[in-house]
């Protein structure tokens, strides 16, 4: 569940108002008041060899449904963004916010077919939840979700209704909801749920054995970084001692807007989240619990 904040002036719903921003960023903000003018594109391999073994071990203890290496990209980046706050920073409006809790999204298919419809699943955890509650959680909701082919309810059935509007009347009726956004006053019932709103959006494409490509952030709501997961695969690596080993690799294509934090801070990032499926036990601690990773 979402924790409660006490709101200050200038704060929204979702994320408290960063006023001690540098003055480069602040200038950036009206410069490329568009998230699409700030996108940088990161791409990195990740070891996931010790990963697939912790995997193997947890699966043989509850063979009624299975914790896979999506689960596990949701915790570890739900952990990097608890650890690292930053990361969890948005821009609208020409101001910088950070959200007052986490949240990570990504879409389902509900068949692995042309013609099947998508639907939005999103995420909040709190500091107790790990990866055996999250991953629980993510899959009986994605399990009911492909129970249908149709719209389930919640932003799935809102999207529904808008694109049934003529085009005429739509034009104007989303130039006020832009509008609405602007200012971080849009209805929760346009913002619950959609992953435009999110933390991170996460999108598998390993599991359509599909290469871990660029994805565009979107300029509507205030979704910071878009991570695209490969296809995993075997690679030759050098390891730390210096000799070659063949290793299960999963490649990543990371988007984030630059404004919300400079590049030292993006790389350190990252470098927790390789260590967690270096360390895959730590994906076992609550979230609240610090991993105590040393940046040095």
């Amino acid at each position: 569940m979402a924790e409660q904040h006490k709101r200050q002036f200038g704060d929204r719903r979702d994320g408290r108002w960063i006023k001690d921003v540098p003055g480069l960023t602040t200038i950036m903000m009206h410069m490329m008041p568009k998230r699409t003018e700030a996108e940088v594109y990161v791409n990195e391999k990740i070891d996931v060899t010790e990963l697939l073994k912790y995997l193997e071990k947890k699966n043989a203890s509850h063979p009624d449904y299975r914790t896979t290496m999506m689960h596990c990209f949701i915790v570890a980046i739900a952990r990097m963004i608890k650890e690292r706050p930053k990361m969890n920073r948005f821009i609208q409006g020409r101001r910088m916010y950070e959200r007052f809790d986490i949240s990570l999204s990504f879409v389902a298919k509900r068949r692995f077919t042309d013609h099947a419809e998508e639907a939005l699943m999103f995420f909040t955890p709190g500091d107790e939840d790990n990866l055996d509650s999250l991953s629980y959680r993510i899959a009986g909701e994605v399990r009911e979700t492909k129970k249908s082919d149709h719209a389930t309810g919640g932003i799935d059935s809102t999207i529904d209704a808008f694109a049934k509007i003529p085009r005429l009347l739509l034009f104007p009726v989303l130039g006020l909801i832009r509008a609405l956004d602007f200012w971080g006053v849009n209805p929760k019932a346009l913002t619950d749920g959609d992953t435009n709103y999110s933390s991170v959006l996460i999108t598998n494409l390993g599991s359509i054995r599909g290469p871990a490509v660029y994805h565009h952030l979107n300029n509507y709501g205030t979704n910071s970084i878009v991570v695209a997961i490969g296809t995993m695969h075997k690679e030759e690596l050098v390891m730390p001692d210096g000799h070659k080993e063949i290793r299960d690799v999963v490649e990543i294509g990371v988007t984030l807007d630059e404004r919300i934090a400079d590049g030292f801070y993006f790389v350190r990032s990252l470098k927790l989240v390789k260590h967690i499926f270096a360390n895959p036990a730590l994906l076992d601690l609550p979230l609240g619990e610090p991993s105590n990773f040393d940046f040095k």
